[in-house]
């Protein structure tokens, strides 16, 4: 017995150890796993910065709002942490985070000129294109024009241009026969599919001919180049089109993004590109990571202490949950911003809430007589589902965030979608192996592990009311906030530069930067215009970059004054723009529906497993209650509190975490209603369930608490801003899951009774 959990725990460790190593040092020469290699974003790493105006010199507000959209799409495919946003009337700058090759961006962005689908022979006769020869290293023909393309555009042989497309994809399909094809598809809004079936109508008759027939051909032409001239096969009315004959998914790929980049509503003209440095400083990052690592341990120390040998465990799989998710930010390239750090914390915290459920259960078990081997395996057994149903619930929501999101929220649901299935299986499999381990070495006491009795249950079913009344007066203060903000102020929360633009000043220093700018900087222009600006540096042009909301005329004195002043920077090489906001109008659209969807799905679940449709709606009334309280304190604290980019990862976390807490006592309650006795009333199950799992509840979270608290005390400005709405979010999502949401529960399902 011994032997098997000495060979067990070894290993275990070994797995960890080797794991540790890969996450600390990496694989090979470019140390692919490493925590070095994975890729930050622009608050925490700087990266390439580009800027493009527009060729038509008076654009109009809606062609260039579409267009910074669409060049969002775009870059995204480089990084979901990319920022794309307007620069005065004509210029469109794209920020792509922790790479420093100015040109490789440039290419995979493309010039972004404008696309047009052309009939290769007109209706009139005229031919627009023709063959030129084999490509020697594809072997593919070589198409080419046959005339300006603006005596095309004049002739009207132009079938579709850039803003009559919606979207285009790379796919992989298996046709009629069964063979691979790489195709792309293609959609089109109203006014491109009517063009598109009026010219595929036209050009479809002349598909029988013995030999190619141009006339059959609509050919696709981006920045004055044919780039492919497929043959019409069939009517196409639908608005939906794919284009097959790509010889490798990649040539698909590549294809599908030249389409997208060509359909902007605006043709652009690169201005101006260099590599800037991270937004937040250098400081910011080290102080995060030794709050995080500060925090983890912790949390190990915690699990020890109160769980004694599972604790040690779990504390050894929660290093290994550690290190895994260092490898898998490398192995699937997600950026991490402050965002995604929002989604590591929620995961570690539901990592540990897992072991804690677990953990409480064999204390359970054991403090109802049983042994200690039958306890760890009814512990594991009874604590799975919750487990499940807290972590598909989240998992769902990551889903749907991320395909359904753009921008931050597509990195805050790829971490929390790694962490919440890492934490799983760390908890159900690497916890239990460990524990097994230890166990065949010779822990089997009762003393190695712990036990609790039943306590008499808390009368919190009794206090709904007056736990709701608690809650009514937080948020009837934060709408009170609200109103007077807006009529006094103008605004209901202090919008940051991501919400809502503002200006960007622009200073180039006379020799290299001075050491720790950034921070210098910060401090000066808060205290001279009472705003914490954004700081970006460009050390191979020794160029600064200030951006702060819309300055007045005073204020932007201030700042020109300081940098005059305090840097000696001639005045004629500061300049100031107006800047449009890094979360446009439609990212803020797609976080909406996608936060809907998402909790429409996680409604459905619940009521789905749980086959009660007023667990469903308890849930995400608490949920919601937690959101509310959340943006009182976005309200109240606009003084010290700006709602920026991370505002939105950080209502995302608090959902989350809303939603796992409220899961665990229902599942209680759901187990503790089969076995209901005779003489129990509903209420007393309710109370017996809460209390059961109240020490599960603090104890999670406190240890999501610890490493949260840390970055509010040791992180910069920015990251306090992060931290606090978390804080607050944390205790009220404690508070709605242990006071209310089981009280919403009850009192639903007294009002069915009643109908019933």
């Amino acid at each position: 017995m011994k032997g098997k959990g000495i060979i067990q725990l070894l290993v275990a460790i070994l797995v960890i150890a080797a794991v540790g190593f890969v996450a600390i040092f990496g694989i090979g020469a470019n140390k692919s796993g490493s925590i070095n290699n994975v890729r930050l974003g622009l608050d925490l790493a700087g990266g390439v910065s580009v800027t493009y105006e527009t060729v038509k010199e008076d654009p109009t507000a809606n062609e260039l709002s579409d267009t910074v959209y669409k060049m969002q799409l775009r870059a995204q495919s480089m990084s979901t942490e990319s920022q794309v946003y307007p620069e005065g009337d004509r210029r469109v700058t794209v920020a792509i985070p922790d790479v420093d090759d100015a040109d490789a961006v440039l290419a995979q962005l493309g010039s972004a000129g404008n696309i047009y689908f052309i009939y290769a022979v007109g209706p009139s006769g005229t031919q627009n294109v023709k063959e030129s020869g084999i490509d020697p290293e594809t072997g593919d023909l070589v198409y080419e024009l046959t005339r300006p393309m603006s005596e095309i555009i004049e002739s009207g042989d132009v079938v579709i241009d850039g803003s009559d497309i919606s979207g285009a994809e790379p796919n992989i399909i298996r046709n009629e026969v069964g063979i691979t094809e790489n195709i792309v598809e293609l959609n089109f809004n109203s006014a491109g599919a009517s063009k598109f079936a009026s010219a595929t109508s036209y050009a479809y008759q002349f598909r029988d001919s013995a030999v190619r027939d141009f006339r059959n051909c609509i050919a696709i032409v981006y920045d004055n180049k044919v780039v492919s001239c497929p043959g019409v096969a069939s009517v196409i009315s639908d608005g939906k089109a794919t284009i097959s004959g790509q010889e490798s998914f990649e040539e698909s790929q590549n294809l599908a993004t030249t389409i997208r980049i060509g359909a902007l509503p605006l043709e652009l003209s690169v201005l101006r590109y260099y590599v800037e440095g991270a937004q937040l400083g250098a400081d910011a990052l080290k102080n995060s990571l030794i709050a995080g690592i500060i925090g983890l341990a912790l949390i190990v120390l915690f699990m020890i202490i109160k769980y004694r040998i599972p604790g040690l465990a779990s504390a050894l799989a929660l290093v290994f949950y550690t290190g895994l998710m260092v490898i898998c930010l490398n192995l699937f390239e997600v950026t991490l911003t402050l965002p995604g750090i929002a989604g590591i914390i929620l995961s570690i915290g539901m990592a540990v809430d897992a072991n804690v459920i677990i953990f409480t259960r064999i204390q359970e078990e054991l403090g109802s007589g049983k042994t200690v081997r039958s306890s760890i395996k009814l512990g594991f057994s009874k604590a799975l589902s919750a487990i499940i149903d807290g972590n598909v619930t989240t998992i769902i929501a990551a889903i749907v965030l991320y395909f359904l999101g753009s921008g931050t929220v597509k990195g805050f649901a790829q971490t929390l979608a790694i962490g919440i299935i890492l934490s799983m299986l760390t908890a159900l499999f690497v916890t239990k192996f460990i524990l097994d381990s230890f166990f065949k070495l010779g822990a089997n006491g009762v003393k190695c592990y712990g036990e609790k009795k039943d306590k008499k249950s808390f009368g919190i079913v009794k206090n709904f009311g007056k736990f709701s009344i608690i809650s009514g007066v937080i948020i009837l203060a934060g709408i009170i906030t609200v109103v007077v903000n807006s009529s006094t102020i103008g605004t209901p929360f202090n919008y940051g530069l991501d919400f809502s633009g503002g200006t960007a000043t622009t200073a180039v220093f006379d020799g290299s930067l001075p050491s720790g700018i950034n921070k210098d900087l910060e401090t000066k222009i808060q205290a001279e215009i009472g705003e914490l600006p954004l700081i970006s540096t460009v050390e191979s042009q020794n160029m600064v970059t200030i951006r702060t909301t819309e300055l007045s005329t005073d204020n932007r004195a201030k700042v020109i004054d300081l940098l005059t002043n305090d840097y000696n920077i001639n005045e004629k090489n500061i300049t100031t723009e107006s800047v449009g906001a890094t979360v446009s109008g439609e990212m803020k659209k797609d976080a909406l529906v996608a936060v809907i969807v998402a909790t429409i799905c996680m409604l459905i679940y619940i009521w789905f497993r749980f086959k009660n449709i007023n667990f469903a709606a308890a849930s995400v009334a608490a949920l919601v209650h937690d959101v509310l309280v959340v943006l009182t304190v976005y309200a109240i604290g606009r003084s010290f509190i700006s709602v920026g980019n991370t505002f939105i990862a950080c209502l995302l976390t608090i959902v989350g975490y809303s939603i796992n807490a409220t899961i665990v006592i229902f599942d209680r309650i759901r187990e503790n209603m089969k076995e209901k006795l005779s003489k129990e009333s509903v209420s007393d199950v309710v109370d017996k369930s809460i209390t059961q799992t109240f020490t599960r509840s603090i104890y999670t979270s406190l240890t999501t608490l610890v490493t949260v608290v840390l970055l509010a005390i040791m992180g910069d400005t920015s990251v306090k801003e992060f931290a606090i709405p978390l804080i607050a979010g944390i205790v009220c999502g404690t508070f709605s899951s242990v006071c209310l949401a089981s009280g919403f529960w009850y009192t639903l399902q007294k009002k069915l009774k009643k109908v019933k």
